[in-house]
């Protein structure tokens, strides 16, 4: 049985708005907890009219004001575009108002493009190639004050948010395990290093007080409908979001377009083919079948899904028919 989990890139679907995407993100979460899914995370991106998940631990606290027992947090926050202070007391906060319900992923990548990271900090010097460090000092800003500490997190100081590390590559997979640290790996979006990444993990992993042993992550999308014909439209969505990131047109998500993917030219649809390979894309008995190889193959800890869905009811109804194929538990037997 391994736990299943939300990864809500907060949409923004064409004909909407950043205010209406930030409700369906709520009303998602809702069921996402009633469901039995066990954590709901959210993603930090810059300068995407598609996401509106900027403010991270904006959102974070709207969500977890909004449930009661699931665990919120980010998936990730991308810590080169922040001073580790500022994310201690923003994530020390968050714990303070929802004790014991709130998780700190973190990445290495700016989640936009240099321009917008330039903004963002106003320096490259906090870059990517400082990331280790930033991640020691998020941690011991976590740590009990020692008696001559001159500056304190507060609130953060001595609160227990569990860290993870975030990664679409073999560099985070080294650097939680060097820390002792659970890693999750982006295999929704990147999924070429994936199996080298999580042997890595595995094999170097060294035990920390945060973590005895290691423990995998996996992200994966899921698009379940009453029929594997249905699920395949709503896939069409994210496919065309994909298109248009990776050929300069980023935009707000796309509603399904029936034939999409057939009328592609063979380097769209081998684009496709690599970024979405690890998908479940049919109605419940398919969906369920492909989760169940990829944790076979794999012998993920745990996955998060995520589900770039047009319409917010469809999306809805993609977790919950997924969540009856695995028991409505959240959890798969």
């Amino acid at each position: 049985m391994i736990p299943l989990s939300i990864l809500d890139l907060a949409p923004v679907p064409e004909g909407s708005d950043v205010g209406q995407a930030l409700a369906n993100t709520i009303d998602l979460a809702r069921h996402a907890e009633r469901l039995g899914y066990s954590r709901y995370w959210l993603a930090e991106h810059h300068n995407m009219p598609g996401i509106a998940s900027a403010a991270t631990s904006v959102v974070i606290g709207a969500v977890a004001a909004a449930t009661k027992t699931i665990r919120v947090g980010a998936g990730g926050v991308m810590l080169p575009n922040h001073a580790p202070l500022v994310i201690a007391e923003q994530f020390g906060t968050l714990n303070a108002l929802h004790p014991g319900r709130i998780d700190l992923g973190l990445g290495r990548a700016p989640g936009s493009d240099q321009a917008t990271a330039r903004a963002l900090r106003r320096t490259l010097q906090g870059d990517h190639d400082a990331f280790p460090q930033d991640v020691m000092e998020l941690m011991q800003w976590f740590a009990p004050a020692t008696a001559d500490q001159r500056i304190i997190a507060n609130p953060g100081e001595g609160q227990d948010v569990p860290i993870w590390i975030l990664g679409s590559s073999t560099y985070g997979a080294q650097l939680a395990a060097h820390l002792g640290l659970p890693y999750a790996f982006a295999s929704h979006f990147a999924p070429g290093e994936m199996m080298r990444a999580i042997d890595i993990y595995r094999q170097t992993f060294r035990p920390s007080p945060h973590l005895d042993k290691p423990y995998v992550m996996l992200g994966y999308n899921a698009f379940v409908a009453e029929t594997d014909e249905a699920a395949r439209l709503l896939f069409t969505s994210v496919q065309q979001a994909f298109v248009n990131l990776r050929t300069g047109r980023p935009g707000k998500l796309p509603p399904p377009v029936e034939g999409y993917y057939e009328r592609l030219d063979g380097a769209a649809r081998g684009m496709i083919d690599a970024a979405l390979a690890c998908s479940a894309v049919g109605a419940p008995a398919t969906a369920r079948a492909a989760l169940d190889v990829f944790i076979a193959q794999t012998g993920a800890d745990e996955l998060m899904l995520t589900s770039q869905i047009w319409d917010p009811a469809a999306r809805i109804r993609s977790l919950e028919l997924l969540a009856e194929a695995a028991g409505r538990t959240g959890r798969l037997p």
